[in-house]
């Protein structure tokens, strides 16, 4: 029995972390003006926030710039939006808290942030990191499409 439990345990942690999530997309029109990663607007920054880990493909999470959610991500998904330049703190729902990222952009400059699932104690976690534009710009093109904001 003992030996049951784990086993199904184990597989239903595998499942969690391994499955797929979907979400609702953007625009294959805009997925791809987004994707020549041209400079925003002189007054405003650009930001691009993607998932591309294939850890935790179960898992949807939210996540929100300056504490309003724009939608929920899953692997191989992005989000784009344009912000006035100055601090910004980009959140992702993780097991217990949101965590945050506090970003600092200037005018006519594009950002990239991926969102990373981490394991947890229940479930996986989330986590984002700034990462170079020619980094961001290859994962981008390579895993990921658009997902429509809330």
């Amino acid at each position: 029995m003992r030996n049951s439990i784990k086993l199904l345990s184990t597989a239903l942690g595998f499942a969690i972390l391994t499955g797929c999530a979907s979400v609702p997309m953007g625009s294959s029109e805009a997925d791809a003006q987004l994707k020549t990663f041209t400079a925003p607007p002189a007054d405003q920054s650009g930001l691009y926030i993607y998932r591309d880990s294939f850890v935790g493909q179960a898992l949807k999470k939210s996540v929100s710039i300056d504490g309003q959610i724009i939608g929920e991500t899953a692997k191989g998904v992005y989000f784009h939006r344009f912000l006035a330049p100055g601090k910004h703190v980009i959140g992702t729902e993780s097991e217990f808290s949101d965590n945050t990222l506090t970003l600092v952009t200037e005018p006519g400059k594009n950002y990239y942030l991926r969102q990373y699932i981490k394991m947890g104690a229940f479930v996986g976690g989330a986590n984002l990191e700034q990462i170079s534009e020619e980094q961001a710009q290859r994962d981008l093109k390579g895993c990921c499409k658009l997902a429509a904001s809330k």
